[in-house]
């Protein structure tokens, strides 16, 4: 995958700042096209730090088992430190266009917000077919489109500066048509597509709130931005500030996510 996708130690500790509250409330809409009940074996792949397979388990209970991966070794270091000791748990590094694991290893897969970074797609799909058993389902979270994306305008005005943010980026919204996601999980051979999105407007108490985490390196944009001269992340600071209409009170951020899924 794309090297600026490969987590620092720093983006993976503040990422949960960034985005926990993001995660937490979409999640369930994840996990419920996804079908999963008690005593399922589920992969989550392009874990992040497995707030996604948290859920996960909890959905399955003690009875099941889940699988946290992800292809950033940092990101694995955190998802296991969420995860702690459960014994129905395994954490693995993992590239999501050639899983490691048998064919029909898993009754689910869920990837949240994973699959538009892959460098191809379809790959990945196919992918998460042949580790699927008969009749499991494959469910994946993308971002729609720029106006309704939590953090896309700081990626945009970072971009600008740091020229190998630019492919990221633009793959953000890549998977945003449903038409688009259909003919790949058709093309990977899934079948009873469906997806509906989700939007939601997140009330921050503050700029600092919202901003802070990618200013202390949280995620790929945070990373990005540490990397920038100081007068240049004072700009972006601002500009950011003025993006989102600051007056010194709580402050708004729009998300919209299309959850998508199949059957294999």
């Amino acid at each position: 995958m794309a090297e600026e996708l490969t987590f620092k130690d720093e983006a993976a500790a503040e990422y949960d700042r960034a985005f926990a509250h993001v995660t937490a409330y979409f999640m369930p809409f994840l996990l419920r096209d996804a079908h999963l009940t008690p005593g399922m074996r589920v992969l989550d792949i392009a874990t992040g730090t497995a707030l996604s397979a948290e859920a996960a388990l909890a959905a399955v209970g003690p009875t099941g088992h889940v699988t946290a991966a992800d292809i950033s070794p940092a990101m694995v270091g955190k998802a296991r430190e969420r995860l702690g000791k459960a014994p129905n748990v395994s954490v693995s590094v993992e590239d999501g266009q050639a899983l490691s694991f048998p064919d029909e290893s898993f009754d689910a897969v869920l990837c949240n917000l994973g699959l538009m970074f892959f460098p191809d797609p379809a790959r990945g799909l196919s992918e998460f077919r042949r580790v699927l058993r008969p009749g499991g389902r494959a469910t994946a979270s993308v971002n729609t489109v720029v106006e309704r994306s939590y953090n896309h305008q700081i990626n945009v005005m970072i971009a600008r500066y740091v020229p190998s943010l630019a492919g990221s980026v633009t793959r953000t919204f890549s998977l945003a048509e449903a038409s688009r996601l259909q003919l790949l999980f058709d093309e990977a051979g899934f079948a009873d597509f469906e997806t509906h999105t989700v939007r939601h407007t997140f009330v921050l108490p503050s700029f600092d709130a919202y901003y802070g985490p990618f200013e202390r390196g949280g995620a790929s944009t945070g990373q990005a931005l540490a990397a920038l001269p100081e007068e240049v992340r004072r700009a972006i600071r601002e500009e950011v500030r003025r993006d989102l209409a600051d007056t010194g009170g709580p402050v708004k951020a729009e998300a919209e996510y299309r959850i998508a899924g199949g059957r294999r």
